[in-house]
This record gives C-alpha cells, structure tokens and sequence, in this order.
C-alpha cells in the first residue's frame, strides 16, 4: 500500500497530459474530495450549483444517499436533476459513487484516496465513467486537497470523449464551523479560482453536519463565466 499511491499519481499525471482531453465548466466545478472515510459511516448529502456564462444560467443539484461498507470504502448513490432551456427542471440522470481511503490518515506524508463514478442519463443512452486519486496533506492549521480526475463518456446520446480534471482547495482551519479556502478548477478548455467557505458542526457520536460555499470564476478571455456552488451533508 506504501507504494501504491505514488505509482497512481504518475499515472493520472501522464494521462492528463498525454491525451487530447475536453471539458466543460459546468461539468468541472462541483467539488473538491477528501480522500478520507469513516468507519460505518451513513450520510445524506444536497450539492446545488449555478452557472451563469454568455449562453445564460445553468442550474444543477444532486441529492445523495450513502454508506460505508468498511472502514475505508464508502458507496454513494445520486439524483442529479438539471433546468433545461425551457427553464423546466427535471431529473437529468443516475450516479453512483465509491470512494476509497488507500492509506490511514497520517500514516505517510500525505494521505491518499481514489475516487471512482458511474454515471447514467436519464432516459438517455449516454453513460460516463470517473476515476481518479484523491491526496491531501495537512500541515499546521492549513490543508491542501488535490483532485486527479479522468473521465470516459459513451453511448449513442453522448459524444465518446475522454476528459481530465484538476482540482485544488487550499483550506486554513480557523475554526471547526468557519474554514476558509481558496479553489481552483482547471481542464484544458477551463480554468476556474475563487474562494470557498466550510464547516463542520459536530454532535454526539459519529453524527456531524457539513457545509461547503464557493464562487467560482472563469478566467478565459472577455467572456462571462462563473459559477456559484454549495453543498449540505448531514454524517451519522
């Protein structure tokens, strides 16, 4: 396991880098993973993102149930709907999600997790695979989270392309319920800053509430393009 971690990171590296990758904003900016997991976890997490750019607003939200099925695999299941452009939001499609801890946390110099997402349209013959490694190292009251991110999309209402992703939060733990933090989101189309707030409320036992607020914007030329995202997870 020492060794794992590096070889992936190599790899995501030379594929990120070797192929003729395309992406989108939208698509980009949701969030950052921690590669942690914790032991018998259940959570109901709600991901809300706007995104305003020259062709108007684009609204997403994601509704999730998930659980851990060991002390370090967590399965997560999503509803993720979409406004179309007729301003009529529905359901959009079907994720399912598993995240792994590959390392204890602070068992090597930084911690490691991979990330791996199944997605599927609704109503739709258009599927897309994620995969990718999750790091974060902390030192002091700072962290830095990165995101490796490669993506597979496929079917006959899609286009067969394969994208990459990279995604970095710099985070200053003042408190528990105020961290603030600073995002980027990048790919070979896109490259996206702003800052972030989050904050964890803990409870009795294992229960805690999390929440997470970023503006994201765009820096790529004249045109308009940011986007505003929040997240609610509720852990027990």
């Amino acid at each position: 396991m020492k060794h794992i971690a590096p070889i992936f990171m190599c790899l995501y590296i030379i594929m990120l880098n070797g192929f003729a990758i395309k992406s989108y904003a939208s698509e980009s900016v949701d969030k950052v993973y921690h590669p942690y997991v914790l032991p018998f976890e259940r959570e109901f997490e709600w991901r809300f993102s706007s995104r305003k750019n020259d062709d108007g607003n684009e609204l997403l939200q994601r509704i999730a149930y998930g659980q851990a099925i060991s002390e370090y695999v967590t399965i997560e299941g999503y509803l993720v709907g979409e406004r179309d452009a007729d301003d009529n939001f529905g359901l959009h499609s079907y994720e399912i999600e598993t995240r792994w801890m590959l390392t204890d946390q602070g068992q090597y110099w930084a911690d490691w997790g991979a990330l791996f997402e199944l997605e599927k349209g609704h109503e739709k013959d258009s599927w897309e695979f994620t995969t990718g490694l999750l790091a974060e190292k902390e030192f002091g009251r700072n962290s830095l989270t990165i995101n490796l991110l490669v993506t597979q999309n496929w079917g006959d209402d899609t286009d067969e392309k394969l994208q990459g992703e990279f995604r970095l939060k710099y985070r200053y733990r003042w408190i528990p319920e105020i961290q603030p933090a600073i995002e980027i989101y990048s790919n070979r189309d896109f490259f996206g800053i702003g800052p972030a707030f989050m904050g964890i409320k803990r409870f009795e036992g294992q229960r805690q509430l999390k929440w997470e607020l970023g503006f994201i914007a765009g820096l790529n030329g004249n045109s308009t393009d940011h986007t505003l995202r929040f997240a609610l997870e509720m852990e027990f």
